[in-house]
């Protein structure tokens, strides 16, 4: 009821959502895709914060949400999704040098997600010497290698805090032109669409 007593008009809740497949469409959904992607390594690096903070920060935790950090934020630049580029780094007014972090961030990636190398110790081979001179066994040596701190972590948060701004603002600008072009067609032409299956949807 609405104050003079009259029923309040109802809003019909769409009951169907069409796919569609325009050029606007494929640039929203490559858009949402690098969104939730950034919104990832936040919160990877928000846990890396607070896991770093305690008192014995538990290492394989630390290396698990690192990797994935890492890995989330080389998927928002690549170049078949063509959403982010390192031109976008000099539009986030940093004080820090992002894109030469931007590219540590790349090569670090590269090193976490190897098939071939142990991200966390190198390991060497000696021989083990007895007083005499003479070899006593086999040393196995490892060198672990140098974690992940809290500054760089901060820094990568504050990137992706700053590039979820620009997607952000990059997909309402979409979404308006995909909302228009959905507007051009007829009921006919949007009924002949494929149906999108809503989670939890009957």
């Amino acid at each position: 009821m609405d104050g003079n007593g009259a029923a309040a008009p109802q809003v019909d809740t769409p009951s169907t959502v069409r796919r569609l497949d325009g050029a606007e469409a494929v640039e929203l959904a490559g858009l949402a895709a690098v969104f939730e992607e950034l919104q990832y390594v936040l919160r990877c690096c928000e846990h890396l914060v607070a896991t770093l903070a305690s008192p014995a920060p538990d290492p394989v935790v630390v290396e698990a949400l690192w990797t994935g950090a890492l890995l989330g934020y080389a998927r928002c630049f690549s170049g078949r999704a063509a959403v982010l580029t390192e031109a976008d780094l000099g539009r986030l007014e940093l004080d820090a040098d992002a894109t030469g972090f931007h590219a540590m961030m790349r090569k670090l990636r590269d090193h976490y997600a190897s098939r071939h190398v142990n991200p966390r110790e190198a390991f060497t081979i000696g021989a083990a010497q007895s007083n005499d001179g003479r070899p006593a066994g086999v040393a196995i040596v490892s060198t672990p290698r140098p974690p992940v701190d809290d500054p760089t972590v901060r820094l990568l948060g504050r990137i992706a805090y700053g590039l979820s701004g620009l997607v952000d603002a990059r997909m309402q600008e979409c979404q308006q032109r995909v909302s228009a072009a959905a507007g051009e067609m007829t009921a006919a032409a949007l009924g002949r669409l494929p149906v999108v299956h809503l989670a939890g949807s009957a």
